[in-house]
């Protein structure tokens, strides 16, 4: 499920950089997109390994401290968010009148 979660959030923020042209450089809306895509290939390349070694390719729960895989797929994207926040923020410059 997490791979799922993860799969959704990366189409959304894809959907968000392609149809918000005018947007892109000033909430970089490539650098969040780069981000999830990032996380998703980590989690398929994860779980094509397991699937390999004869696990389910999609968990339900696992063995972590977080047991919902579908709670996980969520706690995965948060520091994603957060990091974004965060680098929109700084971007920001404050306009000095004169």
């Amino acid at each position: 499920m997490w791979l799922i979660i993860i799969l959704i959030a990366t189409i959304l923020a894809s959907a968000l950089f392609l149809l918000l042209k005018g947007y892109r450089k000033k909430l970089k809306l490539g650098f969040l997109t780069l981000m999830l895509f990032g996380t998703f290939l980590m989690v398929l390349v994860d779980h094509a390994i397991a699937f390999i070694n004869g696990e389910p390719f999609i968990e339900i729960t696992t063995d972590g401290l977080i047991r919902s895989a579908t709670l996980l797929g969520f706690v995965m994207v948060i520091p994603i968010l957060v990091i974004w926040i965060l680098a929109v923020l700084i971007s920001f410059k404050p306009k000095h009148t004169s």
